[in-house]
């Protein structure tokens, strides 16, 4: 990573200062202060002072330590590594609380991190000894990994195919005393090289909005053996019926709108003229999507909001039946149609939701607590 700092004279390190804290030795336990039921992973991705800053900013880790991995030298320095000499990789050693994070979610992280298609190094830092790896330390996390990759093969936002190693973890040596915590002690020069390295430009051009907030942990999805897809998220946990059991208890216009991208008649509809105070969730799932504190009178003949109780709720495609492109709106945990959403709303969003009153259930806040919505309550306490 240090080819950089020969561009620019802001980066230029004062290596002789450094030398005399070095402490490279082999970092097999965590320190005495963590408890016994913390675990480690081990990644890399490139200049390690990138991949401890995004770790440490997460819930649930307690410590990330830089240092080198996979080489067949015993305590490598920083230049035996960086020449590619040591055979060894640049890589991180994360301590973590596995109650408040998991390792999928770690895994994921990784993923934001880094450009896992990558086989010649890691945006700016090139060689075998800044390529990506996953170290495993059992064969559950080697499933883990498998899967977490098999995920992001699938998600097909990569152009080309994931590179990333899955490698038995062996011995983690600790790097250089001035290599922990770079991001801290030199944010200049840190955020000078972390801006020309591309990394974060890279990321969110691939994830977008779903950059580091949408993890395994925060939501799971089990499909029954009826076909009944049950999803857990933070904000509950939502049940889709199969398309046998939906035609039963759905009416032929619900149906119709939810799974098969209908329109109700306008004016003619349970709840565009609806005034009481409550929520509205998808008629499917029962997953909470609007608040009648949002709701207003958009004279178009349907419910109309101007934001939803939170946008991860919704998900967003763009619909082409009509001879100009509009923006359809759906449900995230059951999929269904709602809607679309138009940019000639009022303030404070300037946005319309114009949703179909066939795909929405309402819950009066006199029985959000009865029905099991108490956590919407404070939406109508001021």
């Amino acid at each position: 990573m240090l080819m950089l700092f020969l561009i620019s004279t802001l980066m230029v390190l004062s290596l002789s200062a450094s030398t005399g804290n070095s402490d490279n030795s082999a970092h097999n336990k965590p320190a005495a202060q963590h408890a016994e039921n913390y675990k480690k992973a081990y990644f890399s991705g490139g200049c390690f002072w990138c991949i401890e800053a995004n770790f440490e900013a997460l819930d649930g880790i307690i410590e990330v330590i830089s240092g080198y991995t996979g080489g067949h030298i015993k305590e490598p320095t920083y230049r035996q590594v960086s020449s590619g000499i040591s055979g060894h990789i640049e890589a991180v050693e994360i301590i973590y609380d596995p109650k408040k994070i998991s390792y999928e979610d770690l895994l994921f992280e990784l993923w934001y991190s880094i450009d896992p298609t990558d086989v010649g190094g890691s945006f700016y830092d090139r060689g075998e000894q800044y390529r990506s790896a996953v170290f495993y330390t059992s064969e559950e996390e080697k499933s883990l990994a498998q899967q977490s990759i098999e995920h992001l093969t699938q998600s097909a936002r990569y152009d080309k195919s994931i590179a990333t190693e899955l490698i038995a973890f062996d011995t983690f040596y600790k790097a250089e005393e001035y290599h922990q915590d770079y991001y801290k002690k030199n944010p200049i020069r840190y955020n000078f090289y972390r801006f020309r390295s591309g990394r974060d430009q890279y990321a969110e051009k691939i994830w977008g909005d779903d950059l580091h907030k949408k993890y395994p942990s925060q939501e799971k999805q089990i499909i029954k053996k009826d076909n009944t897809k049950v999803t857990t998220s933070k904000t509950g946990t939502y049940m889709k019926a199969s398309d046998e059991e939906l035609k039963k208890t759905l009416t032929e216009l619900q149906y119709d709108v939810t799974q098969k991208e209908g329109t109700e008649r306008p004016f003619q509809n349970e709840y565009w003229d609806n005034k009481t105070s409550g929520i509205y969730v998808d008629i499917v799932s029962g997953e909470p999507l609007f608040s009648s504190t949002d709701k207003y009178d958009s004279k178009t003949g349907w419910p109309s909001f101007t934001q939803p109780i939170a946008p991860s709720s919704l998900t967003e495609k763009v619909d082409k039946h009509l001879f100009y492109s509009r923006t359809e709106v759906r449900s995230k945990q059951a999929d269904s149609h709602l809607g679309h959403v138009f940019p000639d709303g009022p303030k404070p969003t300037g946005l319309r939701y114009c949703i179909n009153s066939a795909s929405l259930k309402f819950i009066p806040k006199a029985e959000l607590v009865e029905q099991g919505y108490e956590q919407y309550v404070n939406l109508f306490e001021n």
